[in-house]
């Protein structure tokens, strides 16, 4: 009987259980890594020609990269410049969007020139291209 006694008397000992806090966030987390916005850039990063008072860019947009060694991406993907106009016209479909071109400053010009005219054939009524902002 006193056995029983001496065991009942000590404190227990007690502990946190931490699963289903880490379960809440890691819940948490996927939630908000699936729900934030991306912004579509192409990806691929050139060198653009210095232009100071260039306006601001809008929301609906499409973004074309021409790279130094005359590569067009559009959407991530490399592309031909006999594709750009059908490519643009479908994912113009519903919208007005301003094309932007992306060309690096050391691409050919009859290259950009090209894809520009691909672009006007695709019906888009707003061809710019990005400038860096002189210093």
């Amino acid at each position: 009987m006193i056995e029983k006694f001496q065991r009942s008397s000590r404190p227990e000992i007690t502990h946190i259980d931490m699963v289903p806090m880490v379960d809440c966030i890691m819940v948490l987390l996927i939630f908000l890594m699936i729900s934030s916005a991306f912004v579509n850039d192409p990806g691929i990063e050139v060198q653009k020609p210095d232009v100071s008072g260039a306006p601001a860019a809008d929301q609906n947009i499409l973004l074309i990269a021409i790279t130094a060694d005359n590569r067009i991406f559009f959407d991530g993907q490399e592309i031909r410049v006999d594709q750009v106009a059908a490519l643009v016209k479908q994912a113009a479909i519903g919208k007005s969007p301003a094309l932007i071109i992306r060309a690096d400053a050391a691409c050919s010009h009859g290259v950009f020139s090209q894809l520009y005219a691909e672009a006007k054939r695709a019906g888009i009524q707003h061809v710019q291209f990005a400038t860096a902002r002189a210093s």
